[in-house]
């Protein structure tokens, strides 16, 4: 279960770093981008924010 379990993300996480990501999911306003000479940082922390609600509520979907 576990070996397919990963074998489904692996191809899950393929598919979209050749397509290009979620659409406009990863630049969303309040998301951190500070760019200073040759160093970038990002971190897309509504972004995290909004996957874990969505992952929440389909977990608490599945359960019930």
């Amino acid at each position: 279960m576990v070996f397919i379990l990963g074998l489904v993300l692996v191809i899950a996480g393929a598919i979209l770093w050749k397509t290009g990501g979620l659409g406009g999911l990863g630049q969303l306003p309040g998301d951190i981008f500070v760019k200073k000479g040759n160093s970038t940082f990002y971190f897309p922390i509504v972004t995290c924010i909004i996957i874990s609600l969505v992952l929440t509520l389909l977990s608490w979907l599945f359960r019930k």
